[in-house]
């Protein structure tokens, strides 16, 4: 199974927050983004998930962050991604319908 990277957004995010002149804490950020609590900063500096789009337009006014750094993150995070998958060993019934298409195609 593959998972989906976050570790770049969630070390940019973090990197952001604590160099802010404010010092926000993970609460506060997650408040001014329009979250309850702190969990959900938590969670994408901890990279276990990323910012939602309709998010980062805030996350980078807050922060007052370089949207291209922001962009830069996002897209390591999904090169990761599919690096993962594509590098993921397939099932044995994936081998298997796999072998079975080549073994086909030479008979014919």
């Amino acid at each position: 199974m593959t998972v989906r990277s976050f570790k770049h957004i969630g070390q940019f995010v973090k990197d952001g927050r604590i160099k802010h002149p404010q010092l926000y804490s993970q609460n506060q950020l997650s408040k001014l983004l329009g979250y309850k609590n702190g969990q959900f900063i938590s969670n994408v500096e901890r990279g276990l998930c990323g910012i939602p789009l309709k998010g980062i337009q805030k996350l980078i006014e807050v922060l007052n962050l370089d949207s291209r750094d922001l962009k830069n993150a996002m897209l390591r995070d999904y090169e990761d991604t599919i690096d993962s998958f594509l590098n993921a060993t397939p099932s044995s019934s994936q081998d298997k319908s796999i072998s079975n298409g080549i073994s086909e195609q030479s008979q014919l």
